[in-house]
């Protein structure tokens, strides 16, 4: 049996994942699961799989699941904060760990469970996109597995499966084409983007997601974010990493070989499929996915993505290409920016405008330790909170 924690269960990929994992329980266990404040779906989700640990990251949460299990009958030991999220993380039961909390809070535990040599099936962009090369040399010095949940790098990884230990040029890789929906803003007149509200950035044409990401892949800072965690996975730069525009979002990303061919990978917008393939590689399982019907897909449309209507995608090259902790200066703007957006504190297009200031204004150095990243982080969140206060006023 293999054991499997999942970091951020109460979220769509944790509940996909354990989608997935229901049709082969004579092949997986749950050790950990784990949740920010959702005491409720988590204290269903300790019910149904009897995991041995419970984590809430909010500690007063954990205390109300703690009552509710024990009301129950069950015996799952519930743990609390960011030190119980590393503990289960590397814990010794643990071989798989799904890392799927969203944002800059599904750092340390990904990190934990990469010094503690765990496969690390990784949803969190973020810790790529925050720590970088320290994050890689963490995977490689303890002997780590890596394998991307995002539909996009999952696609590139089985479209160049050599490429991602061996590098583009043996492998003979020219470009990777990263695909991207273009949201629900695609076509929206540029002079009615300030109007947008945040159910209706929510409201995305192809994927279920959660909030914050919905409004990310509206904006298409995901896509920028995908961007910077492309060219840490396949060791590659951005001027090798072109982003498509694919409305029907069919083909999740293709590799442009130096010979001419293109492989791409094809699938129903079901993140059952990645999640299935990161649990079983280098085999495959069955995901419960429906089968692709190109006949009723009927087109395939492709465009160059308009960097006017999504600046956040122009940032996240910027600061790639500034390198250090720009990036994660970058992410905690966004973070801030989304935040107060979805609270009705900023308009839609605030969002770039603060993560543009913010990344112009808060000094970015050498990414060489973490405590330089998260003070750099912290520094960020605050210029960006203190910005959007002046926005709002």
């Amino acid at each position: 049996m293999i054991g499997v924690t999942i970091l951020g269960a109460t979220g769509s990929i944790g509940v996909n994942t354990l989608d997935v994992i229901s049709r082969h329980r004579d092949r997986f266990s749950v050790i950990a699961l784990t949740a920010n404040r959702n005491v409720k779906s988590l204290a269903q989700q300790c019910l149904d799989w009897l995991p041995r640990y419970a984590v809430m990251a909010d500690e007063s949460c954990a205390e109300r699941l703690q009552k509710i299990l024990q009301d129950k009958g069950a015996d799952t030991e519930v743990l609390a904060g960011s030190e119980g999220l590393q503990l289960v993380a590397r814990h010794k039961e643990t071989d798989y760990v799904m890392a799927a909390i969203v944002g800059a809070a599904g750092l340390l535990p990904t990190l934990a469970a990469a010094e503690a040599g765990k496969r690390i099936l990784l949803a969190n962009k973020e810790s790529l996109v925050m720590s970088g090369q320290l994050f890689i040399d963490a995977v490689r010095e303890h002997q780590a597995e890596l394998l991307p949940i995002d539909s996009e790098h999952n696609a590139i990884f089985q479209c160049m499966p050599s490429a991602f230990k061996e590098g583009f040029k043996k492998s003979g890789v020219s470009r990777i084409l990263l695909t991207a929906s273009g949201g629900p803003f695609r076509t929206t007149p540029l002079n009615e983007l300030y109007k947008v509200t945040p159910d209706q950035a929510c409201a995305h044409p192809n994927w279920v997601m959660g909030r914050k990401i919905s409004v990310d892949s509206a904006t298409m800072m995901n896509k920028g974010l995908e961007v910077i965690e492309a060219c840490w996975l396949f060791n590659t730069t951005p001027d090798h990493v072109q982003v498509v525009l694919h409305p029907q979002s069919v083909i999740h990303s293709m590799v442009e070989y130096i010979d001419g061919s293109v492989l791409g990978q094809l699938s129903n917008p079901d993140m059952r499929t990645p999640i299935a393939y990161a649990l079983a590689w280098p085999e495959r399982l069955q995901a419960g996915v429906d089968r692709l019907d190109l006949f009723d897909i009927a087109r395939l449309d492709f465009e160059p993505p308009d960097l006017e209507r999504f600046p956040c995608l122009r940032l996240a090259r910027e600061a790639m290409q500034l390198g250090g902790t720009a990036t994660a200066i970058l992410n905690a703007a966004n973070e801030i920016a989304v935040e107060e957006f979805l609270n009705g504190h900023i308009r839609f297009t605030n969002i770039a405008e603060v993560v543009e200031t913010t990344l112009a204004h808060v000094p970015h150095r050498a990414a060489s330790t973490l405590e330089i990243i998260l003070a750099d982080d912290v520094a960020a969140r605050e210029y960006a909170r203190n910005m959007v206060q002046e926005l709002a006023a």
